[in-house]
């Protein structure tokens, strides 16, 4: 999948490999052959982010577990929003959390969606598929380093 600006990025954020595992065979299955990179907690997917690990691509979503090891998803999103240079990214958060304190602190940090992980179930490769669409149809904010940063 492409956006305008060329091969769109997956940053997934899960720490259980039975999810993770999950998610890389729904987008196998979708024909969604863009680049995934998995991170475990919000530590190393700040890292990431902010160039630690390489160049950072320019367009990304990230997929977003909220309960994780070191930081959680509402803390990492915490970290993201302040950050000049990385608070317009687009995440959805994907997660087992019911409590509605979470999914309040989740859209007060301008998530594009929030996704239970239970309500997927058998429909994964709907949601991916919808994300799929998601992605074709709307223009992504294009994340760079700021200037002097």
């Amino acid at each position: 999948m492409r956006d305008r600006h060329g091969l769109l990025n997956i940053i997934l954020v899960e720490d259980d490999d039975g999810d993770a595992k999950a998610i890389r065979r729904a987008l196998t299955k979708a024909g969604i052959a863009n680049p995934v990179r998995r991170v475990t907690d919000g530590v190393e997917a700040l890292a990431l982010l902010r160039g630690a690990q390489g160049a950072v691509p320019e367009t990304f979503i990230i997929l977003l577990d909220l309960n994780m090891p070191r930081m959680n998803g509402i803390e990492f999103m915490a970290e993201l929003r302040s950050d000049p240079a990385l608070r317009r990214a687009v995440i959805f958060v994907m997660t087992t959390s019911r409590d509605d304190r979470d999914r309040a602190d989740a859209y007060d940090r301008h998530v594009a969606g929030y996704i239970l992980k239970s309500n997927v179930g058998e429909d994964f490769l709907d949601l991916v598929g919808t994300l799929d669409r998601y992605w074709h149809l709307v223009e992504l904010p294009r994340i760079a380093p700021l200037e002097g940063a």
